[in-house]
């Protein structure tokens, strides 16, 4: 048994024999950097320690129960008295002392290395023990078995617990170095955690030795050094108000001298030699370190080196200044990017300014004969990334005077009516183009063929989208109309919401909610299927039903080839699921994958359902439908027969055109799996030229470095993965900034500004304010969803927060307790969504996202407008908003004129007729 060994004996692959401390330190050692001399009292002697004393027994019968605090603290205080109680072997005691003696028998630093430690997944840093300024035989002695018995804080076993490491699998080597009389030690990132970038290190440094820097209790100065420039890019001296310094008896924090206190540790030469020891370091394990340093004189040494772990991608800095592109032109992140709420990639850039621009002009063109939108004058183009409408001043003049025309043509009950062309004429034309092209062999095609193809199968989405703007407004007016004639001159105390007369009806989302639902319920019937179902993670599933359709063999038993035909069964069922509902989009950009190339958020729902969560959307849609009923006809029994008549032909029109708003949105989607797939056989073939190195960096380039790399040509292209790099680091410093609603600021622009999807206040304090989409309020932990693969981490009951919720986040609502967003209005999705699930909305609030903290607690007041985070009650909230009617009415007025206008008429005749109602009206609205 080798109970101790020399620290260079040992390297990476030594966990098992010497802790992950011990193992990277050893490996430094091999490799010639400056680690103090020392040995390691393996873990083999960890366990003969604890064979010998029986202290197996007393771990097994102590571990908790329950995760609880105070379980793990009784449980620790158990096992660890027995550790320190127990008795070291003669042996191991002989082997411990002649290692020490080897390295002179001075002062040296004990430290725990654990297994389960230094790791790439999990650091584990600070949950074992360790001792400074040790000396003596006994004192290195008695310093060995505390720190086995620091493998057993509270701390270190809740943690091993919330990741699922067996307490029995564990074990503890002890490293014993000479203690580097330092005067000065740190921390040093070879990769900047704040924002990802490899060619950054982050140095935090103090006076004394590491341990005060190490466990949190001195501020510490902060170097960054641009490592591929060799120069230091920031400097911040910190008050250093604390020191750990060597005594007779150990360690001591004492004061810093106050001279030293506003002191730089390390001067730039000083750091950009750190730096370069850290470098090397990173190269050698290929992978970025966190280090533990300490200096001595002029001399640095490197006390621990681990992988830093959950560090982030590189990102660019958050641009700060937003400059239109052009002069006299208007931008506005209104309508489409509703469904863009990040930066767009490069390609979807390039192809959709010019593809919005066409449909544009084609509606319009069609619509009325002569066309106000010139070439030019419309367009998406993009500023920092982020997608905007621009038009151009003139072109606005000549929208506007044509405004009324367009809403005559599309108001109307006619053919030619936003609905009735969206149905006969945009859905099925978008429809026959995709089906064109989805059964089409793409490996056969020719590239210059597929590349018409993405523009083809864009341009059929652009336009149909440009198409559903003709059904929103009508949708949207019906509904506001519908609710200013109501709390006008019918509502009175006690009756419901306007919002009831329109809840309840199927829809696209609500019909791709029912399908899961049922699925759920059919594997409910089959248990075999059902454990299998919950117990396999997403990739497992699908990777089985996928093994099950492919296994024709039928040579298996009864029993089995029954379970396979269960299986095979869900599968084509899911299937078609997925044929139906698969192309709803999370985010418009064709760089997102859609549900029908990522599943597992929808087999997540499945999963929810089977495990008794949510309710019965039948259920949930009966009992708003009756309710919906009920109070139709308790309000037409009490009209007269002017209010009944408006009040019938306004409840008509807004329960007719609510649903097909949403069946609208949910398709915008349909041409989006065949176009990923058209560019995904691009991206194969661009591989194959060399351009990049995987067919998904396809979206990261522009439209011409596309045709070009496939393009036959005597050179090949030169690749393009250090471009692309770049290019995603700049995407995700945008994805951090807030996009103003509308550019330039200080015009008539800015009385629009509570007509577009979000608040334009950059909204400090702890109250963020947007617009109430659905009523009633909720404190519950907050979960920020960036898209579909964050969708596991909602749990039953949390709050969703996101940019913007689209057809495809509809499965969420079933889990969630109240829905907040960065875009939206009282008429988004979210809001439509969440009222028929009755749980609380706040939209619009443009930084939702970036100001709630995941996991942190919130109240979501639905009725106010307003989220209140976490902080101090007594901080002032930030100036109120609107609630948005004056917002609500305006496009009422726009889209429908002429029955806001009757309804006007009988407000004022009624009034008339009645002094004291008249009286009671003006206090209600005050």
């Amino acid at each position: 048994m080798a109970y101790t060994g020399r620290l260079q004996t040992y390297g990476r692959d030594d966990v098992e024999a010497v802790g992950g401390k011990a193992a990277n330190l050893g490996e430094l050692a091999r490799a010639g950097q400056p680690v103090p001399p020392g040995f390691v009292v393996t873990t083999e002697s960890y366990q003969a320690f604890v064979d010998a004393n029986g202290l197996a027994a007393v771990i097994a019968a102590t571990q908790p129960t329950e995760p609880s605090d105070e379980a793990y603290r009784r449980a620790s205080e158990t096992i660890r008295a027995q550790f320190v109680a127990g008795t070291v072997d003669p042996k191991l005691r002989r082997a411990v002392l002649a290692a020490y003696a080897r390295i002179d028998r001075g002062p040296v630093a004990v430290r725990s290395s654990a297994t389960a430690e230094d790791l790439a997944d999990a650091s584990f840093a600070g949950q074992q023990d360790t001792y400074l300024n040790v000396e003596g035989d006994d004192a290195v002695l008695d310093a060995v078995r505390r720190c086995w018995a620091s493998l057993w804080t509270a701390r270190a076993m809740a943690y091993r617990d919330q990741r699922g490491i067996e307490a029995a699998s564990v074990r503890l080597a002890v490293v014993v170095q000479r203690l580097v009389d330092a005067d000065a030690a740190g921390v040093m990132f070879t990769a900047n955690p704040a924002n990802g970038r490899r060619n950054q290190t982050l140095i935090s440094a103090a006076w004394g030795l590491g341990e005060a820097v190490v466990s949190g209790l001195v501020n510490t100065d902060q170097i960054t050094v641009d490592t591929a420039g060799g120069r230091v890019l920031a400097s911040e001296v910190a008050d250093k108000t604390v020191q750990t310094v060597r005594t007779p008896t150990g360690t001591q924090e004492r004061p810093v001298p106050a001279e030293r206190r506003r002191a730089r540790v390390l001067d730039d030469a000083a750091a950009l030699e750190l730096a370069r020891v850290g470098g090397t370091i990173a190269a050698h394990f290929g992978v970025p370190q966190d280090i533990e340093w300490a200096r001595s004189g002029d001399e640095f040494f490197v006390l621990q080196s681990r992988p830093i772990t959950a560090l982030p991608l590189p990102e660019a800095d958050p641009p700060t200044e937003w400059l239109p592109p052009k002069e006299h032109t208007l931008y506005v992140r209104a309508s489409i990017t509703e469904q863009l709420p990040d930066p767009l990639t490069p390609l979807f850039a390039d192809l959709i300014d010019g593809s919005v621009a066409r449909s544009l002009q084609d509606l319009f063109g069609e619509l009325l004969g002569r066309n106000p939108v010139r070439p030019g004058d419309v367009g998406l183009p993009t500023i920092n990334g982020y997608a905007y409408y621009a038009y151009d001043s003139g072109a606005m003049r000549r929208m506007f005077a044509v405004t009324p025309r367009v809403f005559g043509v599309l108001s109307i009950d006619g053919p030619r009516s936003g609905i009735n062309r969206w149905r006969t004429r945009s859905h099925p034309k978008y429809r026959r183009i995709v089906d064109s092209w989805s059964p089409r062999p793409l490996a056969e095609l020719s590239s210059p063929e597929l590349l018409s193809g993405v523009r083809e199968l864009l341009d059929a989405g652009t336009e149909y989208y440009t198409a559903v703007q003709t059904v929103i407004p009508v949708a949207a007016s019906s509904e506001t109309i519908l609710t200013r004639f109501y709390e006008t001159l019918i509502r009175r105390h006690g009756d419901p919401s306007a919002e009831t007369f329109v809840l309840g009806f199927d829809s696209e989302p609500i019909r791709a909610e029912k399908s899961l639902y049922d699925l759920a319920q059919w594997v409910a019937g089959h248990p075999e299927l059902r454990a299998t179902v919950l117990a396999s993670d997403n990739d497992e599933l699908l990777a089985r039903l996928g093994a099950d359709a492919a296994d024709e063999s039928g040579e298996q038993a009864g029993d089995e080839r029954d379970e396979s035909s269960v299986r095979e069964e869900f599968a084509d069922r899911f299937a078609a699921h997925l044929d139906h509902y698969g192309h709803a989009v999370y985010n418009m950009d064709f760089a997102n994958p859609v549900a029908a190339d990522d599943p597992g958020p929808l087999l997540d729902t499945v999963r929810f359902y089977l495990r008794g969560g949510g309710q019965s959307p039948y259920d949930r849609q009966a009992r708003l439908a009756e309710r919906r009923e009920q109070a139709v006809r308790t309000v037409r029994e009490r009209l007269d027969p002017a209010r009944l008549a408006l009040f019938d032909r306004l409840i008509g029109w807004a329960q007719t055109a609510a649903p097909i708003r949403e069946d609208a949105l949910a398709d915008i989607g349909l041409a989006w799996p065949v176009l990923r797939r058209v560019l995904h056989e691009l991206g194969v073939r661009a591989v194959a030229s060399g351009v990049i190195d995987d067919p998904g960096a396809v979206f990261w380039l522009h439209w011409d470095e596309l045709v070009a790399a496939l393009t036959p040509a005597e050179k090949l292209p030169d690749p393009m993965g250090a471009e692309i790099e770049q290019r995603k680091e700049l995407w995700r410093g945008r994805r951090r900034a807030t996009p103003p609603q509308w550019l330039p600021k200080g015009t008539w622009m800015d009385w629009m500004e509570n007509w577009l999807p979000a608040t334009t206040q950059e909204q400090t304090g702890n109250v963020l304010t947007g617009i109430g989409g659905s009523a009633g309020k909720v404190t519950a932990t907050a979960r920020v969803l960036g898209g579909p693969e964050d969708f596991g981490r909602l749990e039953p009951g949390d709050v969703l927060v996101a940019s913007i919720t689209t057809p495809a986040w509809t499965s969420l609502f079933a889990r969630a307790s109240a829905v907040v967003t960065d875009i939206g209005g009282p008429l988004s999705h979210s809001s439509i969504v969440a009222r028929e699930y009755g749980i609380p909305a706040v939209l619009g609030t443009n930084v939702a996202t970036r100001r709630i903290v995941d996991g942190s607690t919130v109240t979501v007041d639905g009725d106010a407008g307003k989220v209140i985070l976490p902080g101090d009650p007594d901080q002032p909230p930030a100036p109120a908003e609107t609630d948005g009617s004056h917002r609500k009415l305006a496009i009422a007025l726009a889209a429908g004129g002429v029955l806001a206008a009757g309804t006007a008429v009988l407000v004022r005749r009624r009034r008339r007729a009645d002094p004291a109602k008249r009286a009671r009206a003006a206090t209600r609205h005050g």
